[in-house]
């Protein structure tokens, strides 16, 4: 078993119910998630010792979301309390030809307004074997962007394997903004989830953003000396149905690995199914699976998390497992 620390915002979720409109709901599901917790969750799911770092208010709120964490496996022991408030987020749930829509509302909230010395790091990276982070940490504020730069570059310090997810969330910051950022993250990474359009629009890398995922992986390692590069490859042809597939590019081999393409329709909540891509490649890493089985099983597990509702994957191995090895008959298990 490993042990894997994530570092990010953790927010409240409120959807409307039976994919109604923002205009038509009287009332809202709450639920918790956001990047960096949903990978730790999965990870815990599936037999690693997960840890999540973030800071959050000192009160109910704040509390209900680290229960909504330890009810998953995780280990919240290194989570700051403080700050003014937790950051939220309303999700209208798309059906067919409408698409899902999101709205923000965490300005200012506990981990926007950190400050890097809160953190303890020889504590949150005690014995640790990877450190994962993304791009929305840096995309939430000013002392984000400090936050990541110096908890990616403490890792790597300590000689742990850093996984960083570009992630880019065009409600947070413009294209332009996250273009001067980003670059000075992608160094400290060893494993990177981007493609071809990041490498030139976010990376500032002289690619052709339409050019093929091989492509723009070299060039992201390249780069700079990043060793594995995953993206997911989406085929949208409703809101209710995508095909889902994945590659990976090992530097090592100068190699890419394909997955196989799942089918999936209908769609019961497509958020965090990238994270759970991440999560599950990263699994693969970690248990020392060849690059194949690394993308097929991360592949696989963002499928499973499609049929779940909420952010969070709470998906085992053997259903991963058993996914890979019949491509999804939905048949009664018994």
């Amino acid at each position: 078993m490993a042990k894997i620390v994530t570092l990010g915002e953790i927010m409240m979720r409120l959807s409307t119910p039976d994919h109604e409109r923002f205009s038509q709901a009287n009332q809202f599901i709450i639920t918790f998630g956001g990047a960096e917790a949903n990978v730790a969750v999965c990870l815990s799911q599936l037999g690693h010792d997960a840890k999540f770092v973030t800071k959050l208010p000192l009160n109910p709120l704040g509390d209900r979301a680290i229960a909504s964490l330890r009810s998953a496996g995780v280990d919240t022991d290194c989570i700051v309390r403080g700050g003014n408030r937790l950051g939220t987020y309303f999700l209208e749930t798309g059906a067919s030809l409408r698409p899902s829509s999101v709205i923000y509302d965490r300005a200012q909230s506990a981990i926007a307004e950190a400050e890097v010395s809160d953190f303890d790091f020889d504590a949150i990276f005690q014995d640790a074997d990877l450190f994962h982070i993304c791009g929305i940490t840096p995309g939430i504020s000013e002392k984000g962007i400090l936050l990541a730069i110096a908890s990616m570059k403490e890792a790597r310090e300590r000689g742990i394997t850093v996984s960083f997810d570009i992630n880019f969330r065009s409600k947070l910051w413009t294209r332009e903004e996250a273009a001067k950022v980003l670059p000075r993250l992608a160094p400290y990474a060893d494993i990177c989830f981007g493609n071809s359009w990041d490498a030139k629009n976010l990376l500032s890398l002289d690619v052709d953003e339409t050019a093929d995922f091989a492509t723009g992986a070299k060039a992201i390692a390249e780069a700079f000396g990043v060793s594995v590069v995953i993206a997911s490859n989406r085929v949208t042809h409703s809101a209710s149905n995508n095909d889902l597939s994945a590659s990976l590019y090992l530097a090592s081999e100068d190699k890419v690995y394909t997955s196989n393409t799942y089918s999936i329709n209908p769609i019961v909540d497509r958020v965090g199914g990238g994270d759970c891509l991440a999560a599950g490649v990263l699994c693969g890493f970690l248990d020392h699976m060849n690059p194949q089985e690394m993308i097929e099983f991360g592949v696989a597990a963002s499928a499973l998390k499609h049929t779940l509702p909420g952010d969070y994957a709470m998906i085992t191995r053997t259903e991963i497992q058993t996914l890979m090895a019949n491509g999804g008959t939905g048949r009664v298990q018994r």
